[in-house]
């Protein structure tokens, strides 16, 4: 995840292609209800960051040297639920009685956006792009209406795209290390302590 932008445009067709790279990510009945709002250039990224980043949240981003808001774009994700209410209402999916929201084990609507959000940090890094995955500070509500998203749909955080900052930091966390495979790996079911 790359923190630090510098100042240089992200070409348009790279952008569509990021974006033809997250909808081919799986989607439940094929569902597809993801939408993507796309910001590029100052005068667009500043209505995300008017509507998302409060003082508080400013002044800790500024402390650790991170310049999220000079990402030349900005991508928000979002989710509508309904696509998939719908979709599972239509006849060869409604014997699975998923018409219903409580029916669903897990928001697949939420889950399939992410999946699509990956791919497009996926392919960011193999174009050589910085990209980074966050939570929407605040100002969720006040966000979408700046955006003039349609009421159902729920944003996921947003994405910030840019060439990376040769200064950028690795975050502090990488310290952690990845844990090992026979952590995380329960072949043939979860034995153990």
């Amino acid at each position: 995840m790359v923190r630090r932008y510098v100042d240089r445009p992200v070409p348009t067709d790279l952008v569509d292609h990021l974006l033809d790279l997250a909808v081919r990510a799986p989607s439940a009945g094929f569902s597809q209800g993801w939408a993507f709002v796309v910001l590029e250039g100052v005068e667009q990224t500043s209505v995300f960051w008017s509507a998302v980043a409060d003082e508080r949240w400013t002044a800790e981003v500024d402390s650790k040297g991170w310049h999220l808001a000079k990402a030349p774009v900005v991508i928000v994700p979002l989710a509508n639920k309904q696509a998939y209410l719908d979709r599972y209402a239509e006849p060869d999916k409604a014997h699975t009685g998923m018409a219903d929201e409580a029916a669903w084990p897990i928001p697949f609507w939420l889950t399939d956006v992410a999946f699509a959000t990956e791919h497009l940090l996926l392919g960011a890094t193999d174009a050589g792009l910085g990209a980074l995955f966050f939570g929407l500070p605040s100002g969720h509500e006040r966000l979408l209406a700046a955006l003039g998203v349609p009421v159902g749909h729920q944003a996921l955080g947003a994405v910030t795209l840019g060439w990376p900052d040769p200064q950028d930091a690795p975050s502090p966390s990488l310290q952690r290390g990845r844990r090992p495979l026979d952590e995380v790996v329960h072949r043939g079911g979860w034995s153990g302590s």
